[in-house]
């Protein structure tokens, strides 16, 4: 098993790419804290993972309250004594809204849940990481985070600054045995298109432009086994890094 007894907290976890992710660290060994705002999907995948003999636990958490971090990671604590893991799933989409359609509080609604929640969560685990000299943190960007016209103008800004925190806390942190990398997935089946509540039509007719070349729909399951590789000793030297799987979306 490449994650035996490994304490690993995966956010979003109750549906999509958090859950297979939950699922599959807990299938190599991990323990698993299975995080949602959706507590009767969390609850479902802890169950789930529990039927299949492995060990986890779920809590209820909107990233975007700073007490919902502090509670996560001290729950996480006291139960199983520590952390070794951190996979910052959770997001929203926007409304493909350009910058001239904006709004305060839906720039602020993403900026909260996409980007300042990957700094508390990150900032909560660093100095139990720091005592123990070892940690990862992974974090799911996407390939929104890396062009430009994947998303609207708030999303978009909410993944480029979750790649540029990546590559900053791995930097920070390489000599202290900690290890930060992010996965930029691309077109995946997951229900993130329901958090799109009401399109704007030019900038989404914008974005759909380059829509055509997308080689392929890609599925949670793929984007968790990249999500395993981090998380294990065999990524040792992979730290800062941005792995793009998107099956040659970006290529174009």
């Amino acid at each position: 098993m490449k994650l035996h007894n490994k304490v690993a907290i995966v956010t979003g976890a109750a549906s999509g790419i958090g859950k297979q992710i939950a699922l599959l660290y807990a299938k190599e060994g991990a323990k698993v804290v299975v995080s949602d705002l959706n507590f009767e999907g969390a609850t479902k995948v802890m169950e789930e993972i529990k039927a299949n003999g492995g060990n986890a636990i779920s809590i209820k958490t909107n990233v975007a309250l700073e007490e919902d971090i502090q509670n996560l990671i001290d729950t996480t604590v006291n139960t199983y004594g520590t952390v070794d893991i951190l996979v910052n799933n959770a997001g929203i989409m926007d409304n493909f809204e350009p910058v001239g359609d904006i709004e305060d509080k839906n720039w602020e609604q993403i900026m909260a849940v996409n980007t300042t929640s990957v700094m508390r969560t990150s900032r909560k685990v660093i100095p139990i990481f720091l005592k123990k000299a070892s940690g990862v943190i992974i974090n799911i960007a996407s390939a929104g985070g890396l062009n430009g016209a994947r998303a609207g103008a708030a999303y978009t800004a909410s993944k480029h600054a979750v790649i540029g925190l990546t590559k900053n806390t791995g930097f920070m942190y390489a000599q202290n045995g900690i290890r930060c990398n992010a996965i930029a997935p691309g077109a995946v089946e997951t229900n993130i298109s329901s958090t799109i509540t009401h399109p704007d039509k030019f900038g989404a007719g914008r974005a759909y432009v380059g829509m055509a070349t997308n080689p392929r729909i890609g599925k949670p399951e793929e984007i968790a086994q990249v999500a395993l590789f981090l998380a294990s000793d065999e990524a040792s030297f992979v730290n800062g890094a941005t792995i793009v799987v998107d099956g040659g979306w970006t290529a174009y």
